[in-house]
């Protein structure tokens, strides 16, 4: 891999170069590292397992010394890859309280922000037409084995 970012790498085993790869990254790239899991509902609804955290989205923390609780996304730090959530602080020695940065991986998102245009279009290019064909597909396998089975 270059010294620079290269948007035609496509991967590698090394983990020095997938490191070299997210640490070189400009920021509008970056936005992919911030995905976060889909609740259940939201799954079976979009047919999508992740999508990146935006501002505002509820997200319910999933490990950690915060576990379970739920809340609103406050702001996101494309620099460090890391989601602060509001109400969600930790208070230091000198009595003053500071934000807690979360991973997005330990994220999952309970409620989307649909207000964005590109967004809800994303969500909308992949309801149907993928599942539609994996369903066509294994139609026509099925056929086929009958077909075969028969003679």
């Amino acid at each position: 891999m270059k010294s620079e970012f290269s948007t035609s790498w496509v991967s590698s085993r090394q983990k020095r170069k997938q490191r070299k790869y997210r640490i070189n990254s400009p920021l509008h790239t970056r936005h992919k590292f911030l995905s976060a899991n889909l609740s259940k509902e939201l799954r079976k609804k979009y047919a999508k397992r992740n999508l990146p955290l935006r501002k505002g989205d509820d997200v319910l923390i999933m490990r950690g010394s915060f576990r379970k609780k739920k809340a609103k996304v406050s702001s996101i730090n494309l620099k460090r890859i890391k989601v602060y959530l509001e109400g969600i602080q930790r208070q230091k020695k000198d009595g003053t309280k500071v934000n807690v940065p979360f991973h997005p991986s330990i994220l999952q998102i309970q409620t989307l922000i649909l207000e964005d245009k590109e967004r809800s279009n994303a969500l909308s290019r992949k309801a149907t037409p993928k599942t539609q064909s994996v369903k066509s597909e294994t139609a026509k396998v099925k056929a086929k084995g009958e077909k075969n089975a028969s003679n």
